[in-house]
């Protein structure tokens, strides 16, 4: 029968043989155990002008997303976001031509802090991971787990796929007018004349 161990959950702020440099570094060598995907490192302690150091730069190897990463040890709190939202907005106005995504990894994340940020989850690109170390027979595992997903804001089209349809009379006789038709029908000439091949199509929103 096999053994089953039960390891010990360590906080890693109060232990005295780890810290966040140690962390910082764990990851450094090996980002996909954070969780999202398989990511290089770009750079670590990033110098932000006037506004400190970014714990991590990591991007995608198969895209231009780059994540922006801050560790905090213990409980999240407003510095914690404020400080990881800054540094966001500062590589991504320094380099736009990146997919740049704000991520938050900390020992506790608090329902508090969640409340906070689903307020501008969709239009702030932004990920929480909470970090939980154990100690098993003296050595040390990690584990990190996604508590918190971006929320991307959907496309126009995509709201408006299902529409209502109606007729080329609809709009005559009872939403626009012989001349409001008249003028759809100039646009279309143009088009077509650019492009052929074009229609209109009656939906009634």
């Amino acid at each position: 029968m096999p053994n089953i161990i039960r390891p010990e959950k360590i906080s890693i702020k109060n232990n005295s043989e780890l810290n966040e440099g140690f962390i910082q570094e764990e990851i450094a060598k090996d980002p996909s155990i954070i969780g999202l995907g398989d990511l290089i490192l770009k750079d670590k302690e990033r110098i932000q002008p006037k506004a400190g150091r970014l714990d991590l730069l990591l991007q995608d190897q198969d895209s231009n997303r780059r994540y922006e990463v801050e560790l905090q040890l213990g409980a999240s709190d407003e510095s914690h976001i404020i400080r990881t939202i800054e540094y966001w907005d500062i590589e991504k106005k320094r380099y736009p031509q990146y997919d740049h995504c704000a991520v938050i990894i900390a020992e506790d994340i608090t329902s508090r802090f969640l409340n906070v940020v689903s307020l501008f989850n969709g239009f702030i690109p932004l990920i929480a991971i909470q970090m939980n170390a154990y100690r098993i027979n003296g050595d040390y595992g990690l584990i990190f787990t996604k508590v918190l997903d971006e929320m991307p804001l959907g496309l126009v089209d995509e709201d408006e796929e299902v529409q209502e349809v109606t007729d080329r009379g609809f709009w005559l006789k009872e939403r626009g007018t012989a001349d409001t038709v008249k003028m759809a029908d100039k646009m279309l000439e143009m088009v077509n004349e650019i492009s052929s091949g074009y229609s209109l199509k009656y939906n009634k929103h």
